[in-house]
């Protein structure tokens, strides 16, 4: 079971980002499940796991230092794939995919999506 129902990123550009995770999410088996008018979308597989949205107070989305979203991976080839991808479509460098040595299998890759916010997809199954 899981401890969190989904997760949330705010954006200042909805149209780009709807691109952007719409293209990275599909290569680890997330689809846009909803779009919340002109204030956001949600992706997730078989239920609404993470939303990106325009700031309910109005002001800028904002990125915080320490906050990393970390997806998992049905594989390692995936995992290239979302890292290839994001960058293709913009996004910053934060970590190359390639083993993690914190834990047993760890595969990962880090970037940060057109807004700053910091994403991983992580793998633990052997390659």
């Amino acid at each position: 079971m899981t401890a969190f129902t989904h997760v949330t990123v705010g954006t200042n550009d909805l149209a780009t980002a709807r691109v952007f995770y719409d293209n990275i999410l599909a290569k680890i088996g997330l689809l846009r499940l909803a779009d919340l008018g002109d204030n956001g979308s949600i992706w997730g597989k078989d239920s609404p796991s993470f939303f990106v949205l325009k700031p309910a107070n109005g002001q800028p989305a904002t990125v915080g230092n320490g906050v990393t979203v970390s997806f998992e991976a049905p594989d390692r080839a995936s995992i290239r794939a979302f890292y290839d991808s994001a960058l293709a479509e913009g996004a910053k460098d934060e970590g190359a995919a390639g083993p993690r040595g914190w834990a047993p299998n760890a595969y990962a890759a880090y970037v940060r999506d057109l807004d700053g916010n910091k994403l991983a997809v992580y793998c633990f199954k052997p390659e």
